[in-house]
């Protein structure tokens, strides 16, 4: 392990592991240890060049970077009707070398685990995490093993394969954490994931990596953006994109740090229904049950409460939307030649609520491009052309 150590933001009790707080795990809230904030008083957002080794300063991992050239990806504009009060963007995460946010987080993690000897790393994943494990892995010349599921897209599962991990499938979510678990204490693997229950989040030293997503935003626009919507399922973005933000502010590169909201399918929303009570104390032990949804990444029974921190300081909050209204949008942004993963278009759907009811510059992180999951997508009709030869070049 990294020499930086971890401590829980909760109860400020040591981590040794990846398993999250063992002391606040025993009160049945999944909290995930963090390092200590990165120091960015000096460093000037103009001549930051993007990705999570942008500012290798700002990560806690020793050692050379792994990297395929993450981060730096593209704002695009989303049309809104005549007449809208506000602008709406989508950071689009898509553009990453394996097609998600992910790469962030994995380009980070997997060189943690080279600065910590390792030789194999592991990942339980519904599909994201796996591939970007896989390919960074490969990168740096390790094994990694990825415990997944039936229920992973067919895309994500050739992605898996092609990168050379070896994938192991279990028949639920809670079997393929067990499994991990027994080999990481088993044969000391590194986890690049989370395993315990309730979920803490993914690895700490991983989720730094996304702290670039806020760089790169505060970089482009400056302090335009009033809101910033990420699709939530343990908060590890969300989480990552708010100690971002809270450097960025602290060294005075950023005069306020923006709303952030979680943007959640309504099958599984657990953010949605904590914020939905006044009492901290509450909010850190609401349960909803899980159902699953076309946004197959996305759901979670319980918060963690490193997400609901991020909301409290950024005064933000979380909204639910309904199956047909995100995918709804998802086939809206296709017409726009926007293809995201319906994840994503659960994010763009509550940013455009947003706009229309609080107006402002909002900016929604497409997490994922639609190439990872396109069964179920339905396209235009094809129009017979009897004559070809009538069309003009």
């Amino acid at each position: 392990m990294p020499s930086t150590p971890l401590h829980c933001p909760r109860c400020g009790t040591g981590a040794e592991d990846f398993s999250g707080c063992g002391a606040c795990r025993a009160e049945g809230i999944g909290a995930n240890p963090v390092p200590p904030l990165a120091e960015l008083s000096g460093l000037s957002l103009r001549t930051y060049p993007g990705g999570p080794w942008g500012w290798p300063s700002a990560l806690p991992v020793t050692g050379e970077p792994v990297t395929l050239g993450e981060g730096g990806t593209p704002n695009v504009r989303v049309p809104l009707p005549d007449g809208a009060d506000g602008e709406l963007w989508v950071k689009y995460e898509g553009a990453n070398p394996t097609g998600s946010h992910k790469d962030r987080a994995m380009s980070v993690g997997v060189a943690a685990a080279v600065a910590a000897g390792a030789d194999t790393v592991a990942a339980a994943s519904s599909g994201n995490a796996g591939a970007a494990a896989a390919a960074y892995a490969a990168r740096a010349g390790l094994r990694c093993v990825v415990f997944t599921t039936d229920e992973v897209p067919e895309p994500l599962r050739a992605q898996i394969d092609a990168l050379g991990a070896v994938r192991v499938v279990r028949k639920d979510s809670s079997a393929r954490n067990a499994a991990m678990r027994e080999a990481v204490e088993r044969f000391g693997w590194y986890p690049l994931t989370s395993f315990a229950s309730p979920s803490p989040g993914g690895n700490a030293y991983a989720n730094e990596g996304y702290k670039s997503v806020a760089y790169e935003i505060a970089r482009d626009f400056g302090d335009r953006f009033s809101a910033v919507v990420v699709p939530t399922s343990r908060a590890d973005l969300l989480s990552g994109i708010e100690r971002g933000f809270r450097e960025l502010r602290t060294a005075g590169l950023l005069a306020r740090v923006p709303r952030l909201v979680a943007a959640e399918p309504d099958a599984a929303a657990p953010f949605t229904a904590a914020l939905a009570r006044s009492a901290p104390a509450e909010q850190e032990r609401t349960s909803v049950p899980y159902r699953p949804s076309p946004a197959f990444s996305l759901g979670e029974e319980r918060p963690t409460w490193q997400g609901l921190d991020a909301l409290r300081r950024s005064d933000g909050s979380a909204v639910a939307v309904p199956t047909e209204v995100f995918m709804a949008e998802h086939q809206s942004l296709g017409a726009q030649g926007l293809f995201l993963e319906p994840s994503s278009a659960v994010g763009v759907a509550v940013a455009r609520r947003w706009v229309r009811e609080h107006g402002g510059l909002v900016i929604a992180v497409g997490t994922a491009t639609g190439l990872k999951a396109t069964a179920g997508i339905r396209g235009v009709e094809p129009t017979a052309i009897p004559e070809l030869s009538r069309l003009t070049p």
